[in-house]
């Protein structure tokens, strides 16, 4: 009876050995947020806040997002960037689609040879500005995330690069990163 005392967890540990030699890790932490805060500026123009809070360095990201004011029809008519999180980017893009009613904001951090990065932190990327297209008052604006064409979703991509023992830096990967939305669909009434 013995040797079958040892002959079980001796056949566990041999099955086992293979899942814990590819087990995964999570280079990421936790996951990244953005949020987006809307206020009235006047009857016909909105300003629409996005911030983003992550806990690892990032190099690009992509927010799509969709607009709605019921039966008014409205446009994304300009960004800023300036004071925001990503004003050192070396790519910042605003694409505003009256057809749809949606804004797709891009921004990258490196076009050429520098080293920007967004830092772990949280705060303002971008405001931009919501107006009437047929001049009547927005009572509500609705803001929420979508998918633009061709393929654009809400995502961001991390910058994963290690010093090695020569002083050099060497790309482990950019990896996207999951990104959570809080929250997820903003309605805001004018309050009159």
């Amino acid at each position: 009876m013995k040797p079958y005392r040892y002959l079980i967890p001796c056949l566990l540990a041999l099955l086992m050995a293979p899942v814990l030699a590819t087990a995964q890790t999570d280079y990421f932490g936790s996951i990244d947020t953005v949020y987006v805060e809307i206020e009235n500026i006047n009857d016909l123009n909105w300003s629409v806040t996005v911030s983003y809070t992550n806990d690892q360095p990032v190099v690009g990201l992509s927010v799509p997002l969709r607009l709605g004011a019921g039966e008014n029809r409205i446009v994304g008519d300009s960004a800023v960037y300036t004071g925001g999180r990503v004003e050192h980017f070396a790519y910042k893009g605003f694409r505003a689609d009256t057809a749809v009613q949606c804004v797709t904001m891009g921004m990258v951090a490196n076009l050429g040879p520098t080293r920007h990065k967004l830092d772990p932190g949280s705060g303002r990327l971008v405001t931009f500005f919501v107006s009437s297209l047929d001049d009547k008052p927005i009572t509500s604006l609705t803001v929420d995330t979508t998918t633009t064409h061709p393929e654009n979703s809400l995502m961001t991509v991390a910058d994963r690069i290690q010093p090695t023992e020569h002083g050099l830096d060497t790309i482990v990967g950019e990896r996207i990163k999951e990104l959570q939305i809080v929250p997820a669909f903003v309605v805001r009434n004018s309050g009159k």
